[in-house]
């Protein structure tokens, strides 16, 4: 039984926090690249090109990519064999998105849905947990904008709809959000499971590396043909027209009841901020 202090993981988070909302990933910045070389819009690719150098003066200047700092979405990938030591685990994520938000000057948009009073630090995170075999102890932090949240569905379909039904609802999803989730997008799709799990494995999707190829090869073709469909659309960088409305369609299944097709779609804004480490 291998044992983790709290203080170790309130560091860790605290850490992700600063890092995911001041650096876009390598993953990312190149995708950006590729949409500036395909993209046929003027107007797409300035905008492309400015989206390049606001991460790039994020980085050198450790200040956020984005004025939405999110709201904390934690994933944990714990081994069965780990034992936390010196404190509540749940307790420790939220203390290290509050050191986080504070020390990296990050804005707190965490409120009562209700009263919309401020809880002031940023918490509580979203937390999933995982149990896996072993030891492992794996922390993915990801501050979700709601510029892209907001534009985020899940439906239930019959199961007369097949897979045509699952596009039809996808692309409709992107094209309904238009300009309002900052394209160009990633669209996390989740298909199976139920009405919950189907939205967790949408947003689970949007942590795979972009430019991955989903070890799937029918899931693969369904993403690349999707895809092609979405920028047909001609939303465009910052909805501004153009061809490049999305970078990646992921998409994640499960099995599901013999009754329904549960389908979600998680969009993603072009600053795809997520970050990982284990301990």
């Amino acid at each position: 039984m291998r044992e983790i202090c709290v203080d170790r993981i309130i560091e860790a988070v605290r850490n992700l926090a600063i890092s995911a909302c001041t650096q876009l990933g390598e993953a990312e910045i190149k995708a950006l690249h590729h949409a500036v070389e395909i993209e046929m819009s003027p107007t797409g690719k300035e905008m492309l090109g400015l989206l390049i150098e606001n991460a790039r003066i994020a980085k050198e200047e450790g200040i956020p990519i984005c004025q939405d700092t999110g709201l904390a979405v934690v994933f944990i990938e714990m081994g069965q064999d780990i034992h936390v030591v010196g404190g509540s685990l749940g307790d420790a994520i939220d203390e290290g998105v509050r050191q986080g938000y504070k020390d990296g000057y990050l804005r707190k948009s965490v409120c009562h849905p209700l009263t919309r009073k401020n809880t002031g630090d940023n918490t509580p995170a979203m937390v999933h947990y995982d149990i896996v075999p072993g030891d492992r102890f794996k922390i993915v932090l990801a501050p979700k904008g709601f510029g892209s949240e907001n534009m985020s569905r899940v439906t239930m379909l019959p199961p007369a709809s097949g897979i045509d039904g699952i596009r039809n609802f996808v692309v409709k999803c992107v094209e309904d959000a238009g300009p309002n989730p900052c394209p160009p997008t990633i669209v996390g799709v989740g298909i199976g499971g139920t009405f919950e799990k189907a939205a967790l494995i949408a947003k689970q999707a949007l942590m795979r590396r972009l430019g991955s190829i989903n070890s799937d090869p029918a899931l693969e073709a369904l993403e690349s043909k999707w895809l092609n469909e979405i920028n047909c659309l001609g939303i465009g960088p910052q909805g501004l027209g153009g061809r490049v409305t999305s970078l990646a369609v992921h998409i994640n299944v499960l099995p599901t009841h013999i009754a329904s097709i549960p389908v979600a779609v998680n969009l993603q804004c072009h600053a795809a901020r997520h970050k990982e480490t284990e301990l």
